[in-house]
């Protein structure tokens, strides 16, 4: 069953990243927005999450499987990120790839830390 809700989870996460780079896609950005977006929304689900168990105990299977494995694992993306950072170093956008590790970096840090004190 385990099996099924990340399934079904990261489907839902997959298509809500794929929404987001659609709805960017036509903005004329060098800069990767699209993608940092969905790993900050992420960042901000999974904190509460995690926020919302350490206050409450132990998550339930849906909790764990569907939403912070399945939905925030097919919603985030790292492989992504470094393939859009390998390609700003390859382009010789130097100071784009660098700022998208750095703002990253602190973005999805500071969203983790939103999301938990959402939950509590």
């Amino acid at each position: 069953m385990n099996f099924i809700l990340v399934f079904i989870g990261g489907g839902l996460g997959s298509i809500c990243r794929f929404g987001i780079s659609l709805f960017m896609k036509n903005q004329g950005y060098i800069f990767p927005f699209a993608t940092l977006l969905a790993n900050a929304l992420s960042c901000i689900v999974l904190g509460a999450l995690v926020g919302w168990t350490m206050k409450n105990g132990n998550a339930s299977d849906i909790q764990k499987y569907l939403l912070m494995t399945g939905f925030c694992g097919g919603f985030s993306t790292f492989s992504t990120f470094t393939n859009e950072t390998f390609h700003l170093f390859q382009s010789g956008n130097l100071m784009y790839a660098f700022g998208n590790v750095l703002l990253s970096l602190i973005v999805c840090l500071v969203c983790i830390f939103i999301g938990m004190k959402i939950a509590g």
